[in-house]
């Protein structure tokens, strides 16, 4: 049902999934979906109730930030709700959205509600007439005599993300001022309270400029950080996506998200699904791969979850991505890495600038250097020599090392 601003529908679904969707290519600005949950009188009770890329899961488990996919040459971010588990004090989820343009550059921004378990759409509203704004509330999730309804809202802020936040009761992390002078003191000042807990904001997107981030110096020494892969085949770029005179069904194409592991005892391999080849939490190489998503329809893509337990055993990881079948770019598959480390805002790196027809792209590389783990954006795309598998390329280019052999999926 599609809703005009204000309008409401009921919503009977137990479970909800709610897309805010929009459409992406090259030089749109990004944008990020997040929920509060607020009490009657309009305010969160912690910063707990704020769900988000930095804090994806409520602590209730009933509010969840999914992740992004795409969705043919657009961009899909969900967030699930499980009305039914959604405490008695909390009276309405908020869906927002925020990016780092403005609204105004923004193109077919929507939010809709779906029946987790059917699919079925249960309400729509499409938000038109954005200018300057930085933050939108699009919609609620809010009780009425023990039963859930979807209001569309469409409240622009133009101060953005932070400014959406503190006015719900959120306490951000903002830069801190530039300190004035220092003056000369008389007496020692009395220590100043702890400061209270706030919530990071922030994210890294990994570019040509800034390509480079310490791992170690955002926190992150221990614990399961995970690598995310999402992306869905957009129309056919230029041909690339043909397969003699018939065009390749776009649910026929699949990426395989690889890692090329050194550990400091000089053993290497590889983790991806080939051979079942999906590597080892608990042991080495300290790499495993969750799934091997052939299609993209995926809502979690593929995921590698690198153990940082064992950060001092690991050399060096290089992340990336093959075509294992359907395409021979990655133009127009709108692929997206993001690394969550256990500490620290997550790092995001874009598949978007490929420029030659290769099926392999190479995008992290994760290195040791004398105890500190370093990330650095790769951003290569591979072309193959004759006679060369895909995976073998990455070796080449990186110096392996390793011996091939031809191998398939079961």
């Amino acid at each position: 049902m599609s809703l005009q601003k204000g309008a409401n529908v009921p919503v009977s679904s137990t479970k909800v999934r709610v897309e805010l969707g929009w459409q992406g290519g090259p030089g749109a600005p990004d944008v990020d979906v997040s929920a509060l949950l607020l009490t009657a009188a309009g305010k969160v009770r912690s910063d707990d109730d704020f769900v988000f890329y930095n804090q994806p899961v409520h602590g209730s488990g009933a509010v969840r930030h999914e992740g992004r996919r795409q969705d043919g040459g657009g961009v899909l971010e969900t967030i699930t709700v499980t009305l039914s588990g959604v405490e008695q004090e909390v009276g309405t989820v908020v869906v927002a959205a925020s990016t780092d343009g403005t609204f105004g550059q923004v193109s077919g921004l929507f939010v809709r509600v779906l029946d987790a378990g059917s699919g079925a759409e249960v309400a729509r509203f499409d938000a038109t007439g954005a200018t300057s704004e930085t933050a939108f509330v699009l919609g609620e999730l809010y009780r009425r005599n023990g039963a859930w309804k979807f209001r569309a809202v469409g409240q622009g802020y133009a101060s953005g993300l932070a400014g959406l936040a503190t006015d719900f009761g959120i306490t951000v992390d903002e830069p801190a001022a530039t300190p004035p002078p220092a003056v000369q003191q008389v007496a020692t000042p009395p220590k100043p309270p702890a400061p209270a807990p706030t919530v990071r904001l922030s994210k890294i997107t990994l570019t040509k400029a800034a390509p480079a981030v310490s791992l170690t110096k955002q926190g992150a020494t221990s614990g399961a950080m995970r690598v995310n892969l999402s992306w869905s085949a957009a129309a056919p770029p230029r041909g690339w996506m043909k397969k003699g005179k018939d065009a390749v069904r776009l649910e026929d194409v699949d990426l395989d998200l690889s890692c090329l592991w050194e550990l400091r005892d000089g053993s290497t391999g590889i983790v991806h699904p080939i051979d079942n080849d999906f590597g080892s939490f608990d042991q080495p190489p300290y790499v495993r791969l969750d799934q091997d998503d052939r299609t993209g329809a995926s809502e979690s893509g593929e995921n590698l979850f690198i153990n940082l337990d064992h950060a001092a055993e690991i050399k060096r990881l290089l992340v990336f991505v093959v075509i294992y079948d359907g395409a021979t770019s990655f133009a127009g598959l709108h692929g997206v890495a993001t690394l969550y480390p256990p500490t620290g805002p997550p790092i995001e790196m874009r598949l978007d600038e490929c420029t030659v027809q290769s099926p392999v792209a190479a995008i992290a590389l994760i290195e040791n250097v004398n105890g500190e783990l370093i990330v650095r954006r790769e951003a290569k795309y591979l072309v193959l020599a004759p006679g060369i598998f895909k995976q073998q390329a990455a070796d080449i280019e990186y110096g392996w090392g390793m011996s091939w052999h031809a191998a398939s999926k079961d």
